[in-house]
């Protein structure tokens, strides 16, 4: 019997099991419901081919998405104190974020890297959403300072992607400064003479959307990216009234001069180059021709143009 159960039962089961299937095999868009295969979603840059909704996408996977060959250098972000006010709600706000670091493999909220993009060096700070909902602290703050700082010392120019909630509440008045701080880090950019690009991706809200997220020479939003300050709720519940259809996407912003561009996700790439072109790369001068005789009459001899006080006065 032991025989029966310990050795043959098994050997059964395993013939007539069914293969266990990966759970991340399959993907539910979030707008129409329809099941995605993985690798049509990784081909089409994480953006729904039956509705066109852009899903939210990591940091190292919109880096690779922009620079050239996908290579880039990320670069280590300054140290900070991980817990300034210890603060605690349901839970210690030091667990929260080693919790949220482990699953990420993370330090916080955004990375910063540098490579090539088009030909040209760029610096580009991505922020995680799934970390935290995005939530811009003192870490967040001192990594936006040092793309900055990055940025002007390579003499290349900056873009940031903001995917954010706000300001993050277990930091308090820290995480608040840190809109003061990520403004004047982009005022050294602007003075440096170095484009400064914001690209709006779903969401950016709250502190981000007050502070630097507002602040490029040309702002780009991805189709759908909802951008504001406040909620939609509590806006509506503020003024009691019901908000116009789409209000706070990328498109309403757009007919409302909030934002310069939305961009589909596939065609980001090229519309930053061509941006980049215009705004940062100096193309030599044009060639100064020296001036050129002209014709009086159809049968006259090419004579050069009157100097101004031989030109003859108007009747």
């Amino acid at each position: 019997m032991n025989w029966l159960t310990n050795f043959v039962r098994p050997k059964i089961r395993a013939l007539v099991r069914k293969a266990d299937v990966p759970d991340n095999l399959w993907h539910k868009c979030p707008a129409c419901g329809q099941m995605i295969f993985h690798r049509e979603l990784e081909a089409n840059l994480h953006v729904c081919h039956h509705c066109g909704h852009h899903l939210r996408i990591g940091a190292r996977r919109r880096f690779a998405m922009l620079f050239d060959d996908a290579t880039y250098h990320e670069i280590e972000l300054p140290k900070t104190p991980a817990d300034p006010l210890k603060f605690r709600d349901v839970k210690r706000y030091s667990d929260r974020l080693r919790e949220a670091q482990g699953r990420h493999q993370a330090d916080d909220a955004v990375k910063v890297a540098h490579g090539r993009l088009g030909g040209a060096n760029a610096v580009v700070a991505c922020f995680e959403f799934d970390f935290m909902g995005g939530s811009m602290g003192v870490a967040v703050g001192e990594g936006l300072v040092a793309a900055a700082r990055l940025a002007v010392l390579q003499q290349a120019p900056l873009i940031v992607v903001p995917a954010s909630g706000g300001a993050r509440m277990q930091e308090g008045i820290l995480s608040l400064m840190q809109m003061a701080r990520t403004t004047i880090a982009i005022e050294e950019v602007k003075s440096a003479g170095l484009p400064y690009l914001v690209v709006l991706a779903d969401p950016t809200t709250g502190g981000v959307t007050a502070s630097f997220a507002m602040l490029g020479d040309i702002t780009v939003a991805e189709p759908g990216a909802v951008i504001g300050f406040a909620g939609a709720r509590v806006i509506e519940e503020t003024i009691r009234e019901k908000l116009p259809e789409g209000f706070q996407r990328a498109e309403y912003l757009l007919e409302h001069g909030m934002v310069d561009m939305v961009v589909p996700r596939r065609e980001l790439r090229q519309t930053l180059i061509r941006v980049l072109d215009l705004l940062h790369r100096r193309q030599p001068p044009a060639e100064v021709l020296p001036p050129q005789p002209v014709l009086v009459g159809h049968d006259a001899a090419p004579t050069a143009l009157p100097a101004a006080e031989e030109r003859p006065s108007a009747p």
